[in-house]
């Protein structure tokens, strides 16, 4: 390339944030729990807050909402255990169970009041409902079920990473005239944060300012999921996955002799669910449950970034393709090249047979 050609290219233009947004400062994560339990994907977006925070030389806050006596103190001090510099605390028996009435009120005046420049909630139904309503009253923008965070230092801006046009492609967000930046990530994206039983850190209290003859909705009883012989996939120590590659339903019989035999629980791509093989609730991927495993054996599973963004982050990654060229085997961390079918009955014995040994030994 010539010097004058060189010096035709475009300068990348610097943006003029608006001076009023430098009053904006900190990174908020929003503790979701219910019936004394709070949601893992809390703790995970505390690990990757603390991280935003420390590039942006801020605080971390972790934002605790909830009934007076419902062990919100407790979380508080367990936000700070997982990395947070402080936490905010808004008790109100109106915060008994949630609606999104009063949440969105909750936080919205937190938001106006210390003024975070960025907001963090997991991508459940809770946090979803949620976010694109505080979202929507604050007038910010907001990313939804990001894969990846980043910051860029140059107009201090949180650079939000999803899955779009039905996951063929990445794109980075970015919100820069607005506060806060506000993002939404699934469980198990992140990797969870560390827990510190010697860090200490300040608690603020703030109150709702609500009545309960002001919010429409009202809670008549609660009715708990019933999980039992649900798939569990987002907790899973260790997943067995299946794709198109086995050829036909009945060879999907193999996923569930390996996962019986490994105590694992089973997934499938997108293509074997629409195909009727097995539940919606067990697909991995954009459209599907994101996964972070300690292993994860991926058959007949070609590695397309619409699975790919669902289970990339397990630990450990094994792929069985009969193609060489597979995408999956780019980022699996072991390979093995072959027929599935053949394979998978193999492995299946000799898990058998290994943990049969393992057991009479014990």
């Amino acid at each position: 390339m010539s010097q004058d050609t060189e010096q035709r290219k475009p300068a990348r233009k610097k943006v003029e944030l608006d001076p009023k947004l430098a009053a904006y400062k900190g990174v908020w994560v929003f503790v979701e729990h219910e019936r004394g339990h709070v949601h893992p994907v809390s703790w995970e977006l505390m690990g990757e807050g603390r991280k935003l925070a420390d590039k942006l030389g801020v605080e971390l806050a972790g934002i605790v909402m909830g009934a007076p006596g419902e062990e919100t103190r407790q979380f508080c001090s367990e936000a700070i255990r997982f990395g947070a510099d402080l936490c905010y605390l808004m008790e109100d028996v109106i915060l008994k169970d949630y609606r999104n009435e009063p949440f969105t009120k909750g936080l919205t005046d937190l938001v106006n009041t210390y003024q975070p420049e960025i907001l963090l909630i997991g991508a459940t139904t809770l946090g979803r409902d949620l976010a694109g309503s505080v979202a929507t009253t604050l007038k910010t923008g907001l990313t939804a079920d990001c894969t990846e965070l980043a910051i860029d230092l140059e107009n201090r801006s949180l650079a939000a990473t999803r899955p779009t046009f039905g996951g063929s492609l990445l794109c980075t967000i970015v919100t820069l005239n607005y506060r806060p930046q506000m993002a939404t990530v699934r469980p198990r994206v992140m990797a969870m944060a560390s827990y510190d039983d010697t860090r200490t850190g300040r608690t603020i209290e703030h109150p709702l300012g609500m009545i309960e003859d002001m919010i429409i909705t009202k809670v008549l009883e609660y009715i708990p999921d019933n999980l039992q012989g649900k798939p569990q996939l987002a907790f899973a120590d260790i997943i067995v996955s299946g794709g198109r590659g086995l050829k036909k339903p009945e060879n999907f019989q193999l996923i569930w002799d390996l996962a019986k035999v490994l105590g694992a629980e089973v997934g499938a791509t997108r293509p074997v669910v629409q195909a009727g093989w097995v539940e919606a609730d067990r697909q991995v991927g954009q459209s599907g449950k994101t996964v972070r495993p300690k292993l994860y054996i991926a058959a007949g599973i070609s590695g397309a970034i619409q699975h790919r963004v669902g289970m990339e982050d397990s630990d450990v990654i094994i792929a069985i393709n009969s193609d060489p060229n597979a995408p999956i085997f780019d980022f699996a961390t072991y390979g093995i090249v072959g027929n599935a079918m053949v394979i998978l009955p193999a492995l299946t014995e000799a898990f058998r047979q290994h943990l049969s040994t393992v057991k009479l030994a014990g």
